[in-house]
């Protein structure tokens, strides 16, 4: 091979990998504006995965059966997974967890109770906190942290809920509570029902 034609093919291979490298960054992660940027891949052992692990699960590693549904999130890999009762229906979907270890809870619970347009008031915690933040906020209201719908958990304050700041998904970033894009608890809420099985791990 002369010399012109290898600067013409280092010329190409250096073309492609930035126009590769562009593509993707221009990208949101999820397929979502305004998500969080797209994590580089990292190698563990010999499997390669991307930072956030965000991949699909068996639900037989974590539930005895799919009774009512059952809600797996990840804290780790900020993804909730979703299995219907028969099976037939899987979801995947980013999401935003706890901002500290100290607000993370983890272990088995259940959704008690579905709400369209919640109303969100700050606990007690938070406004020690935050002295700043209103006492209440309307349900429907655009600044509601707990966006268009909530699934509340058998926690006192825990719930799987929209949010309409987009930046806080693949976050740490909540303070407690497992947040979804509104568009994807949408999807979630009427699969979900009282009594869904739901594990945070």
């Amino acid at each position: 091979m002369t010399a012109e034609n290898r600067h013409r093919l280092n010329r190409r291979l250096f073309v492609g990998a930035a126009a590769s490298v562009l593509g993707a960054a221009a990208l949101p992660a999820f397929g979502q504006e305004g998500s969080t940027e797209i994590e580089a891949p990292t190698t563990v052992g010999s499997v390669r995965n991307n930072i956030s692990s965000f991949r699909m699960l068996d639900w037989q590693d974590y539930f005895a059966d799919t009774r009512n549904g059952a809600i797996l999130v990840d804290i780790t890999s900020r993804a909730l997974h979703y299995w219907s009762e028969d099976q037939s229906i899987y979801r995947l979907f980013p999401t935003s967890v706890a901002m500290t270890d100290d607000l993370t809870r983890r272990g088995r619970t259940e959704v008690v109770q579905k709400v369209v347009a919640p109303e969100w008031r700050p606990t007690a915690a938070m406004l020690e906190r935050h002295p700043e933040w209103p006492p209440v906020i309307a349900g429907g209201a655009a600044d509601n942290p707990l966006g268009t719908h909530a699934l509340y958990l058998g926690w006192q304050y825990y719930r799987i809920h929209g949010t309409h700041d987009t930046r806080k998904i693949g976050r740490r970033s909540s303070s407690g509570c497992v947040g979804l894009y509104n568009e994807h608890i949408q999807e979630l809420f009427p699969l979900a029902k009282v009594g869904t099985q739901v594990l945070l791990i």
